[in-house]
């Protein structure tokens, strides 16, 4: 699974509709809907159940939130441990 994926599924969770995951994501809905679906296939569970009116967290995917959270906080995480320091904090 690739990071792209656990934040498109992080999306799709807390918007509770793909279309508004999409806009939100700067995306199309057609690759949003393959990646989720590559991400159940990858996990080998389904994570969402479609409705008429959006998409429902299963419990898997309940489950599932809150270590993708997780793992996207860490990424962010390692990014900023990485950015450099204003020039008021370097070492001189």
């Amino acid at each position: 699974m690739s990071i792209a994926q656990i934040e498109y599924f992080v999306a799709v969770a807390e918007e509770a509709h793909v279309g508004r995951a999409a806009r939100r994501l700067h995306i199309s809905q057609p690759p949003l809907t393959r990646q989720i679906q590559r991400l159940e296939d990858e996990l080998g569970a389904p994570l969402f159940e479609r409705t008429p009116r959006g998409m429902r967290l299963l419990p898997a995917g309940a489950r599932f939130l809150a270590h993708a959270r997780r793992v996207l906080a860490e990424v962010d995480a390692a990014r900023r441990c990485l950015e450099p320091l204003p020039s008021s904090q370097r070492a001189r």
